[in-house]
């Protein structure tokens, strides 16, 4: 029996063994048209869904930093400025002197729990008022029996021709509109609600299970693949 060196142990290496990195090849290059296909609309599903829920969480979250808030309208009273549907981006105020005539603003009525958002068409100083224990409503009074004056705002909604009956005390502003975006309000109001949540969220939940499932199917395939060709003839190399 001879002895082989290593140049010409290195020219009977069997070649038809692939190496790892060669099988990882293989695998992409043989990998079904359909399945390549498939994937790519599977993670087109994936990253849309993920991007427009983040989205919508993201929108509101940028203008709380930046000490305001999207408060959706609900009704036609500033036709045309802004309509149902539409979102206005509200700053709250800090002093009155912060509030001026024409300016939107959204504020509480007195004796209601409603958000409404109108024109200022004028400021006053008026008697600040109490409820009695019947329910009637009179002007609180200082020490010396004088009215207590407090800063008042007149509103009226752009589309209604006379202004609010009631005037509002500074003290039931929200805050003052700085801009508005039309349409918002709908999709701000779909992504909140169940239907909305659902649609971009199951998809991409779903996708992500189909695409574990084919990697998995995947690779019991080629598990059995490599099975099959273990249990095949060997060619063996005889040297004398």
């Amino acid at each position: 029996m001879t002895q082989l060196t290593g140049a010409e142990e290195s020219a009977f290496v069997d070649r038809r063994v692939p190496t790892p990195v060669a099988i990882r090849r293989r695998r992409r290059s043989h990998r079904p048209r359909w399945r390549v296909a498939v994937s790519a609309v599977l993670w087109t599903v994936v990253v849309l869904g993920t991007l427009a829920y983040a989205t919508t969480l993201a929108v509101p979250l940028s203008f709380q930093l930046q000490g305001q808030r999207l408060l959706i309208v609900t009704s036609g009273s500033m036709a045309p400025t802004f309509v149902a549907g539409d979102v206005v981006v509200l700053k709250a105020i800090t002093d009155e002197s912060q509030l001026k005539v024409d300016q939107v603003v959204t504020f509480r009525p007195v004796g209601s729990q409603t958000l409404v958002t109108h024109r200022i068409v004028e400021l006053h100083k008026l008697p600040a008022m109490t409820q009695t224990a019947g329910g009637r409503a009179v002007p609180r009074l200082d020490s010396n029996g004088n009215p207590i004056l407090q800063p008042y705002i007149i509103t009226q909604g752009d589309a209604n021709k006379s202004p609010d009956p009631d005037a509002t005390p500074v003290s039931r502003v929200r805050g003052v509109v700085l801009g508005w975006h039309h349409g918002w309000g709908r999709v701000l109001l779909w992504a909140g609600s169940p239907q909305g949540r659902a649609t971009m969220l199951v998809p991409p939940l779903v996708a992500l299970g189909v695409l574990e499932l084919l990697s998995i199917l995947e690779a019991r395939g080629h598990d059995g693949h490599r099975r099959s060709r273990a249990r095949g003839p060997h060619d063996e190399l005889l040297l004398d």
